[in-house]
């Protein structure tokens, strides 16, 4: 049994989540939290999530664990099987999740959490995310998935990632930084009728709303 170890408030463990729904494949959800004290973390090797679980085989690190998949359970494939095609769809997900996700993420704290950042983190990662930007329109099609005709990881990817980086440079730029793409709203509402697609912004949904009962409890 594959069990898919994490939880579904977090980004990557949705990327992998996604890929496990499109290929069809049987998994199960375990819950685990980041908490140090959690004996279930260390069997990630950088007590990191997601991490996933095959019949006592454990993997780490997104990206990783999605190439496992594609190379364990080939019959539905989500990596276009010529090489040159195979590399640019891996090499747009690395793009956006170096440049996009990577910079964003350090305007979280006060995007979402309350807190505040200071006037360089937001300059350096303003900078950042530009060439970011720029280099998803140049290498994104989204006519109609990421990589052109059929749905693939990238789509799994970026799906998971833009709304955040969205939201975030909305938030604390003042502007979305993806504002210019008009391909990317169509090509989301696209994905969201895709049933693996629904079921994980359902379940990140429900997960979003236990963490901030659990916040308040603390804060009780």
């Amino acid at each position: 049994m594959i069990r898919l170890c994490g939880f579904p408030v977090s980004n990557y463990y949705n990327k992998v989540k996604l890929v496990l729904l499109e290929k069809g494949l049987a998994f199960e959800e375990e819950y685990v939290g980041l908490s140090h004290t959690s004996p279930r973390l260390d069997a990630s090797a950088a007590r990191k999530i997601p991490f996933l679980d095959d019949d006592g085989f454990i993997i780490t690190e997104s990206q990783v664990i999605c190439d496992y998949l594609e190379d364990a359970y080939p019959a539905v494939p989500l990596v276009p099987s010529v090489a040159r095609a195979r590399a640019a769809c891996r090499e747009l997900v690395a793009v956006t999740e170096l440049y996009l996700e990577l910079p964003a993420r350090r305007l979280y704290p006060q995007a979402f959490f309350g807190g505040v950042v200071s006037e360089e983190v937001r300059t350096e990662a303003a900078r950042e995310l530009a060439r970011g930007a720029t280099a998803l329109s140049r290498l994104a099609r989204f006519a109609p998935f990421a990589m052109g005709e059929v749905l693939t990881l990238a789509d799994c990817a970026l799906a998971v990632h833009l709304p955040l980086v969205s939201m975030a440079t909305r938030r604390v730029l003042g502007a979305d930084v993806l504002a210019d793409n008009a391909a990317i709203a169509p090509w989301l509402m696209q994905l969201a009728a895709r049933p693996a697609f629904q079921r994980v912004a359902t379940d990140r949904k429900a997960g979003e709303a236990a963490m901030a009962a659990r916040r308040a409890a603390r804060n009780t």
